[in-house]
């Protein structure tokens, strides 16, 4: 299709002048590139600024689903649509329209599994977070107060450490990544338990150190149970540490999370924020281990919410029921629920759960090969479909290796410490990945 024109206000900025324009009013310490909204197409952006092509594994931090203008979205027809939809914004929570019926009817028809019963959209992965913890507080002070208690208790979040849920009002007492992101904040002090991260590779001796890690977990969880008796109501775990190092976690270890749940009346809330919609070659990662109560969901998606289990229903008047308890004006964005809802269809149509399954085994394959090569940079290679990383030996490689990779004509991303992370499009190829990996091993034989 040819290129559409965008811009009929006269208003025009060179893309060499955007950065210093926006740096008149605002911060601006991101990518040095232009981003091109047309001229970007699939796994490529366009960089308008310097006149060139990067190959994405960055994504927008893991929320682009499908890759830039994919041809599905990019015609002149699903434009026209969502150009109409966006010439008004309603307040959702109070009218309703066919789109927004549209959208909801298909994400429970492709997207949530059978055993979600309710759904809440709102702008912003942080609030999604925020509103799971105020739907498990609700659930777990009224539930005291069936148990005789005259006060409000039950309002306390297990969380771990190296966590990121967030940098909103509840979510900043349970973010605890770089201290940037929080300090001077008022926060509350909710337990915070021992992260039992999988070392990898997973062999005998690592094993042994992630049990361990595990054990001392959940021993202190239960002494944070018994410390603050009926006072917890949610455990809350992200399937994968995302900005923590994409730190993974054992079945086994979610399993228990799930039967301390169960026995002691807590809420088990899985932010699915980063790995949710298709990344690790399921629609949600949860799916590859458990079942939660209830799932805060973003990025991919669009507009952002929770999901929750029947299991809210134990307490007659919960916040999915209860007019008023968890709001807000937009209900989400009806241009966002539109486009997600072309983009479910898209990744139905063109099975990228499946590919990005089989992709992300290949990918996985790709750094074993990194690490055999440059074994003095390169360890610790992990992934779950294309939610994928590995370890350089020192933060400064990793910083050299990343900002290097951009000139070099890739956008990459680190995380944690001293790892970099891969967050390629669901539609990714294999040739696309080898690309990526010739340009990691050109900046790597510089170090």
């Amino acid at each position: 299709m040819n290129d559409i024109k965008v811009n009929n206000s006269g208003v025009y900025i060179n893309p060499e002048n955007v950065q210093d324009t926006l740096r008149n009013y605002m911060l601006v310490d991101g990518f040095d590139i232009t981003l091109d909204l047309q001229k970007s197409k699939g796994a490529y952006i366009y960089d308008s600024k310097h006149q060139r092509f990067l190959l994405d594994f960055f994504t927008f931090v893991a929320s682009n689903p499908l890759g830039m203008n994919h041809p599905k979205l990019y015609t002149e027809e699903f434009i026209y649509e969502l150009g109409t939809v966006a010439v008004n914004k309603p307040s959702l929570s109070d009218v309703y329209c066919k789109e927004q019926a549209e959208f909801v009817n298909t994400f429970f028809k492709y997207a949530v599994p059978d055993y979600f019963k309710y759904a809440f959209f709102i702008e912003g992965g942080a609030l999604a977070v925020e509103n799971a913890l105020k739907a498990a507080m609700d659930w777990k002070v009224r539930k005291n107060f069936q148990k005789g208690y005259k006060e409000e208790k039950g309002t306390k979040i297990i969380h771990f450490k190296e966590a990121f849920h967030g940098r909103s009002g509840y979510t900043l007492s349970l973010t605890n990544t770089d201290p940037v992101k929080i300090q001077y904040f008022p926060k509350f002090d909710w337990p915070r338990i021992t992260n039992p991260k999988i070392t990898f590779p997973l062999n005998e001796n690592n094993l042994k150190h992630v049990i361990e890690l595990e054990n001392k977990a959940l021993a202190e969880i239960k002494q944070a149970i018994a410390d603050n008796k009926d006072d917890i109501a949610a455990i809350i775990i992200e399937a994968i540490q995302g900005e923590g190092g994409d730190n993974h976690f054992r079945k086994e270890f979610f399993i228990k999370l799930r039967e301390i749940c169960d026995e002691n009346e807590i809420m088990f809330i899985i932010d699915e924020v980063q790995t949710g919609i298709a990344m690790t070659g399921k629609w949600w990662a949860h799916m590859h281990y458990i079942q939660p109560d209830i799932i805060s969901f973003g990025k991919k998606t669009q507009v952002c919410g929770i999901l929750s289990t029947g299991r809210i229903d134990e307490i007659e008047e919960n916040v999915f029921r209860k007019p008023s308890r968890i709001n807000s004006t937009w209900g989400g964005n009806i241009v966002d629920m539109h486009r997600f809802r072309k983009i479910i269809e898209i990744i139905h149509e063109d099975n990228l759960v499946e590919n990005a399954r089989v992709q992300g085994e290949y990918l996985l394959r790709k750094i074993y090969e990194l690490q055999n090569k440059f074994p003095h940079i390169a360890s610790c290679g992990r992934g779950l479909g294309l939610f994928a990383a590995f370890n350089c030996s020192t933060t400064e490689q990793r910083n050299f290796i990343t900002s290097d990779a951009q000139k070099e004509g890739l956008m990459i991303l680190g995380c944690g410490e001293k790892s970099i992370r891969f967050r390629p499009n669901l539609a990714i190829t294999s040739d696309e990945i080898d690309e990526g990996f010739e340009i990691l091993e050109r900046v790597m034989n510089k170090i």
